[in-house]
């Protein structure tokens, strides 16, 4: 590829998570009982939901991470931090009509795995107690290398979890050390092996490109361990420099980053070499092994992507419970309380739900983000019930990417090139009517590249 196409379109612009992207939600209204009324009427039209957990701890400061955390040894915080978050879900279990059919169940953090064994049992017990759980659900958990003991591996899976993602973002210690992340590749190792001998059926490496120091040789030293260790499904980011942020970020300069054609070759490199490999692309940044339900569901054109990343589970509902979550009933979010200390003041006072933040979509804006998830997930969308609005809005903006080859334009539809997948989040932001330069201008999205 040339690489002037790269620099013409390595601008900030949305990873498109959600649409809109929550930095441009309207949340001019939060109250609660307008937010639970949108649960209720979705939960009553269909009972399956999807949960997700944000458990905020972590032992350590990784300096390139943006998530919301909370850094402390002290793991006297993990039961009163569980029962807050199960006092949360009793405040929508509690006003279901029905026992909820819970599909898919991620926790996310933060490190989920510096909770004990026994406090994520707790905590697991207490969320499906008098839900039910179909025989194709999906339970997911994100774990640290150097926290991930036998005990949780056995524990997670013998309460029905079946896949687990494992943050290592690069395999070389020398880039570990850089970004304060302390693991090593033989952890990894003894993690997977355990994974697959105890039944899991997924296993998913994250991975980032343009790290601080980071070059070709760690890129090949990465899929070296990737050709070794065979994960299930792969999520290969780019590293976004937002030290606005991620004020952790400020412990390296942008002089220690690889940038430009630099990083984008060794993009490249990673995305050619899990190709070689018998890895399927899948969406954006993500790859999968054709085996895999990712792989399986993009086939049947049914993959969708959520807050917890791309599932091969749809379902319209999404709760998210914990400290800064972010619930979807498909046609709203919500964010809870962001700082920790007042999320569980808000829980513990029966301030219910304790939200931050919220959106309550317009017709237009369900319209688009059905356009965004097809192009995400699928590579392609199609305005055949809206021809007006393709012809006098979106056509002239189609051509000018279709003359770089990035998609293709057909009557009231358009199909992504294999060229135009690298450049997805430029294509989505075309779709964007909240998008504008002075949003653009601010340091709140990373770099296409």
């Amino acid at each position: 590829m040339n690489y002037d196409l790269v620099e013409k379109y390595n601008v900030p612009v949305p990873r498109y998570t959600s649409y809109p992207t929550v930095p441009l939600w309207d949340s001019s209204n939060i109250e609660g009982a307008r937010w639970m009324s949108q649960v209720l009427k979705r939960f009553e039209a269909n009972n399956e939901i999807s949960l997700y957990v944000h458990l905020p701890y972590c032992e350590s400061l990784c300096t390139y991470c943006g998530c919301t955390k909370h850094i402390t040894k002290n793991h006297l915080v993990e039961r009163p931090y569980v029962k807050t978050v199960l006092k949360e879900w009793e405040m929508y279990r509690s006003r279901f009509p029905e026992k909820p059919i819970i599909k898919e169940l991620h926790l996310g953090g933060g490190t989920p795995t510096f909770f004990s064994p026994e406090s994520l049992e707790l905590l697991i017990n207490g969320l499906l107690e008098g839900a039910i759980i179909p025989k194709d659900r999906s339970f997911s958990f994100e774990a640290h290398p150097s926290s991930t003991s036998d005990a949780h591996l056995e524990t997670l899976y013998n309460l029905g979890f079946n896949r687990l993602s494992l943050g290592i973002q690069d395999f070389d210690e020398e880039i570990l050390k850089t970004i304060h992340r302390f693991q090593s590749a033989e952890q990894v190792e003894r993690i997977c092996r355990k994974a697959r001998e105890l039944g899991y059926d997924s296993i998913n490496f994250d991975l980032i490109y343009g790290l601080p120091k980071q070059n070709n040789k760690h890129i090949d030293i990465n899929l070296d361990w990737v050709k070794s260790l065979k994960p299930d499904r792969i999520a290969y980011y780019s590293y976004a420099h937002v030290p606005g942020v991620a004020p952790g970020q400020r412990a390296y300069s942008e002089a220690d980053l690889p940038q430009g054609k630099t990083k984008w070759e060794l993009y490249q490199q990673g995305r050619e070499g899990f190709l070689k490999m018998g890895y399927q692309e899948i969406g954006m940044d993500h790859f999968a092994l054709p085996q895999d339900d990712l792989a399986r569901s993009l086939k049947k054109h049914k993959l969708h992507r959520n807050f917890m990343g791309y599932t091969a589970q749809h379902t319209d509902l999404v709760i998210a419970l914990g400290a800064s979550s972010i619930s979807d009933s498909w046609d709203a979010f919500a964010q809870n309380e962001k700082t920790l200390k007042e999320y569980m003041r808000r829980v513990r006072e029966e301030e219910y739900p304790p939200l931050i933040k919220s959106h309550y979509h317009s017709p237009k804006d369900e319209q688009l983000r059905a356009k965004l998830l097809n192009l995400i997930c699928h590579f392609e969308a199609e305005w055949l019930n809206e021809r007006d609005y393709f012809n006098e809005f979106l056509l002239p903006r189609f051509r000018m990417l279709e003359a770089d080859g990035l998609l293709k334009i057909f009557p009231y539809q358009v199909k992504v090139t294999q060229r135009g997948r690298s450049f997805i989040r430029n294509i989505c932001a075309v779709l964007d009517e909240r998008l504008n330069t002075t949003e653009l201008a601010k340091p709140t999205f990373s770099r296409a590249v």
